[in-house]
Formats: structure tokens, sequence, C-alpha cells
């Protein structure tokens, strides 16, 4: 597979065996393997690992470690789940999913790297794995409910009453989209959820922290990166991307790419 700077990275596609069946990831390595900790990718609430786009091997020719996306449960090619998402489903997923990837593909340390709701369980999983986690990246992350996010929530949710919008995001989650759409919007609306934040869970994130966010994000306003940079206990830094809405890896691929491998060089010095 050839990124943005076009070269090519070594590909490989694994299953893994998670607590309610097999999880989808596939990882992306650029040159002979290196000892340092791989990045692993949460996506967002509509994500999976095919849209993440270029975006991984990008940042794995930029940063030269390892890359790790995976399907959550119910997103992708993983398999399908029926039940609804509770209020605690951003810590679940740190607490039950994320191990079993780690555990599968012999990861013993990690940098987690989360986009949008993935930059919550990011959080999460900074916090819960604090001994296994060298460095934290949130991207366009919440740290609780708040207005903007919901108005833009519910805004997406008269677009994908379009059937073209659907059908587009169907092509990425296939006879699962209905129960995606409704894992989102249903659960961030829903009055169980109202109260959500990571303010407990923030100081116990011990790492280096950067959060990413953009100026034009529709669904967080600048809040969020800032609280994320002061309440971590580790050395935190917020960066605000002027002119970027809520995906800045795809807005500015490269841009982000470079933010991240200038983070994690901190690391190796």
């Amino acid at each position: 597979m050839t990124d943005m700077t076009g070269t090519q990275a070594l590909t490989q596609d694994h299953w893994i065996a998670g607590p309610m069946g097999k999880l989808f990831a596939r990882s992306w390595q650029h040159g002979a393997p290196v000892r340092r900790a791989p990045i692993v990718l949460l996506h967002d609430s509509l994500g999976c690992v095919a849209l993440w786009g270029t975006f991984a091997q990008t940042l794995a020719h930029a940063t030269k470690r390892r890359v790790i996306a995976y399907d959550r449960a119910g997103f992708g090619a993983s398999d399908a789940r029926t039940d609804r998402l509770g209020a605690g489903f951003v810590r679940d997923e740190a607490e039950r999913f994320f191990p079993a990837l780690c555990e599968q593909l012999g990861v013993e340390r990690f940098i987690a790297f989360g986009h949008s709701v993935g930059g919550g369980m990011a959080v999460e999983c900074a916090a819960q794995h604090a001994g296994q986690c060298d460095a934290l990246v949130t991207e366009a992350a919440q740290t609780f409910v708040e207005d903007r996010t919901l108005a833009g929530i519910r805004a997406a949710r008269e677009q994908f009453r379009d059937p073209a919008q659907f059908a587009r995001l169907a092509r990425y989650h296939g006879d699962k989209t209905q129960w995606v759409l409704d894992a989102w919007i249903e659960t961030w609306l829903s009055p169980e959820f109202a109260d959500w934040s990571l303010n407990a869970v923030l100081p116990r994130v011990s790492c280096p922290t950067l959060a990413i966010h953009g100026s034009l994000d529709e669904y967080g306003t600048r809040a969020h990166p800032e609280r994320i940079a002061a309440r971590v206990s580790g050395p935190g830094r917020a960066a605000i991307m002027e002119g970027v809405r809520h995906v800045p890896h795809r807005e500015q691929e490269a841009q982000v790419a470079a933010m991240v491998a200038e983070f994690l060089q901190t690391l190796d010095d």
C-alpha cells in the first residue's frame, strides 16, 4: 500500500478474538521492524480501519513506528453486535476490547491515538494501562457532553435520512450500518449519557500528551483539548489547527503526521 509520500508500507491484516466476536485489525510498518512502541489508532463513532484512508501508512512513515488500527466490535469488518451501547462504552473499550488486541498482537507498550470518541477511549487506555502507555495523542476528542457536540449529532441525524448518505456509510459497515448510526446518535443523545465526562480519568494519565483540535470543529470547542492538556498529570499540550474541522488527519494529513512525529521524537531523545 502506498501512502501520500509515495512509499510502500508493509501491511498485515489480523483477526482478534474479542469479548463479542472477532475484531479486524490492520498494521503498517515502513522499513525494518523497530523496538519502539507501536501507535494504536482508535476510530471515531462512524469509523473503521478503511476510513482512516492513507493516514495510517503516512503516520507509520513519518514516525518510523508500526501503526495498528482496528474495527471496534460492530464496526467495519469486525463481527456485528446487536446490543445497545451503555453509558460506560468509552471506558469499556479500554477495559475489555483493547487488552485483547494488545495481547494477541504481542503489544507490550503502546502509544494511544484516538479520533473523536476514539480520543476519549485513548484517554481511558492511557489511564487504565498507564504502565504500558508511552504517550497519548487525541484528535478532535470530546471530554464531556457539550451543546455543540449534540447539535452536530442532531444535524448529522437529519443528513443520514438521505438514502445516498446512508449508502455511502454502508460501503464501510454493510448490514451493520443502522446499528453503527444508532450506537452513535441514540447513545450520545440519551439522558443516561448526559453526565459523561473524562474529568476523573484525565489526572490518571501520566504519559506525555498531545491534544490536536481543529478551530472549526463542528462537534466540539477548544475547551476539550485545553481540558486534556491542563488535567493530565504528565506533560500535556493542546495544538489548535486553524481553519480545520472535525477530521484533521483527513483535511491536513501530512501536517498531522508531522506534528505527531515531532511530538514522539521527544520520547527518543
